[in-house]
């Protein structure tokens, strides 16, 4: 890759816009500062660099800052431009004459970058919405009972106009069912509005006990400072006193969640545990084997650090997500469709088997590699006769702050989607549905 250009490179353009600003001809500006017109319009044309002495008898005579003409005021622009097309993954974008453009167009560079920020924000919330309506049951649910609402009015309505002579009594009834009905279809489409209006936000409103439980696990930054303290609140105690879990089975799974991270914390009290980390840095292996822990455990308890940048993802047999910690970067679905290219879902087919994966997502910024354990482990006690029922964790972490085995360093990236609705790759063979982004590349 080629170096970036320096920023003093325009300086000269800097130089010709502010003389022209000031209704200044060149030969005066030249006299001015003692050099010559065609020494000047060198360097005006960036043919002659320009520092020092002279620079800052320029700016005096332009009555301007020196680092104004030599580094200009458009650095931040310059940085959003070059994120911009990293993010893209523009791999042909001309990135090293970025702050040319920036210096020469302002206008349209900031309409670039400004024209990525909306992309970005629109990905969001594509990847939102169509989670939301592929998947969520509490939409599915919601669209049922309009659904069977309107078809009950239907029905009642056609019964008072089709039949020509009904008892008053019944008519009253009938009229009555008609009104209530009414009254429940408009609830329900204004429910259903309002919740769609939100779905570009995440945390204003928890649709499904699992959203309630990954928004209270993000109100304590994934970390139960509570649970650290063996003397401290139990996690009874604690799901008691959570006023974000409304349903009962939000409060059930969070505290099924708690009694995990509770034996946890025995098993690898924090203190011991971010020595090992600091030691070995976020290995779960490492981890695992200093604690005598199985790995899944390891893969917890890394994730549930203060502090400490790292995804999980946890599903059971039937490949269905239970659980979410998201990783800045690393795109989660709201609900079970996940791409079946993860190692998680691959750790199913090979249990008791770990697994490590470099990754990158595939449509999002190609800077972000991440590295990726994943283990398929029985839960629960083994019975006579009966086949374990597996539980399978996936840690993902940011690969600059993940440390891989020695092999792995020299393993391939693999290209992965968060869901095929969302998923730019056109050729893969574990497509389940189009994609809604056909074309995106």
């Amino acid at each position: 890759m080629q170096d970036a250009v320096p920023q003093t490179r325009l300086t000269g353009n800097r130089i010709r816009e502010r003389r022209l600003l000031q209704g200044m001809r060149q030969a005066e500006l030249a006299k001015a500062v003692g050099v010559s017109p065609s020494y000047l319009n060198l360097i005006e044309h960036n043919r002659r660099r320009i520092g020092g002495k002279l620079l800052n008898d320029i700016a005096g005579v332009l009555n301007v800052e020196p680092s104004l003409l030599a580094e200009g005021a458009e650095a931040e622009l310059i940085g959003r431009l070059r994120r911009a097309a990293g993010e893209a993954g523009e791999e042909g974008a001309e990135t090293t004459q970025a702050e040319e453009f920036a210096g020469r167009f302002p206008g349209w560079a900031r309409l670039v970058a400004a024209q990525r920020k909306q992309v970005a924000g629109l990905e969001r919330a594509v990847e939102t919405l169509t989670d939301r309506l592929t998947h969520d049951p509490h939409l599915a649910a919601t669209l049922h009972e309009v659904l069977d609402t309107a078809t009950a009015i239907r029905s009642t309505a056609s019964i008072l106009v089709e039949t020509r002579e009904i008892e008053p009594e019944w008519r009253d009834r009938f009229h009555r069912n008609i009104n209530e009905d009414a009254e429940r279809l408009a609830d329900g489409a204004r429910s259903l509005a309002g919740y769609l209006d939100g779905a570009g936000d995440a945390g204003r409103e928890q649709s499904s006990p699992q959203e309630e439980v990954e928004a209270y696990m993000r109100g304590q930054d994934w970390h139960m400072a509570a649970l650290e303290d063996p003397d401290g609140a139990t996690p009874q105690e604690i799901v008691g006193a959570a006023h974000g879990l409304v349903s009962v089975s939000a409060r059930a799974q969070t505290l099924d969640w708690l009694t995990r991270y509770e034996a946890d914390a025995r098993a690898m009290p924090l203190e011991l545990m971010q020595e090992a980390v600091e030691a070995h840095g976020p290995d779960p292996l490492a981890i695992a084997g200093r604690f005598e822990v199985d790995l899944a455990a390891a893969m917890r308890r890394i994730a549930s650090l203060p502090g400490q940048e790292a995804g999980l993802v946890i599903c059971d047999g039937s490949g269905t997500i239970t659980y979410r910690r998201p990783v800045g970067g690393f795109a989660l679905p709201r609900f079970g469709a996940a791409c079946p290219l993860w190692p998680l879902f691959r750790a199913l087919s090979r249990p008791m088997v770990p697994l490590f994966e470099r990754l990158s997502q595939a449509g999002r910024a190609q800077e972000h590699s991440f590295v990726a354990y994943a283990i398929a482990l029985p839960k629960g006690q083994p019975g006579l006769n009966r086949e374990p029922r597996y539980e399978a964790h996936m840690l993902i972490l940011p690969e600059e702050g993940g440390k891989a085995p020695e092999a792995g360093h020299f393993a391939a990236v693999s290209p992965v989607g968060a869901t095929c609705r969302i998923c730019v790759v056109a050729d893969c063979d574990a497509r389940r549905e189009p994609s809604i982004l056909a074309g995106a590349e």
